[in-house]
């Protein structure tokens, strides 16, 4: 079983910056693809970002390219969100999330967390 727990999120100004952080928990943890979804209100949740269990292999989202940056520590069980240059649009409740490959479908991850907010201003 694999809990993850995101830290984070808040409030900043467009043109600012943001870290969050996904804590995982579990023996296994280290070997999941991670990813980083998120769901503006009224929205579908949608991809954002995600990294091979290796940490080579990430992929973005067109929307966040070049502004966003996913890492992790496998020794710490942290996957790291850089967001950089944030946009009133990505205004939304950020999810990280757990699954056996990287991939952009939901659908394809079996662990989730609680998700954090995170709110950029005009």
């Amino acid at each position: 079983q694999v809990e993850l727990v995101e830290l984070g999120g808040g409030s900043v100004q467009a043109g600012g910056s943001l870290r969050l952080s996904c804590v995982a928990s579990g023996r296994t943890a280290s070997r999941y693809a991670m990813g980083w979804f998120r769901q503006a209100l009224g929205n579908e949740r949608e991809f954002v970002a995600a990294i091979s269990w290796s940490g080579d292999i990430p992929s973005y989202a067109d929307s966040v390219k070049s502004r966003f940056t996913i890492s992790r520590d496998n020794d710490q069980r942290t996957v790291y969100l850089q967001m950089d240059n944030l946009k009133p649009e990505d205004t939304a409740v950020y999810y990280c999330a757990a699954g056996p490959g990287s991939s952009r479908d939901p659908q394809d991850y079996n662990h989730w967390g609680q998700g954090t907010q995170v709110s950029v201003s005009a």
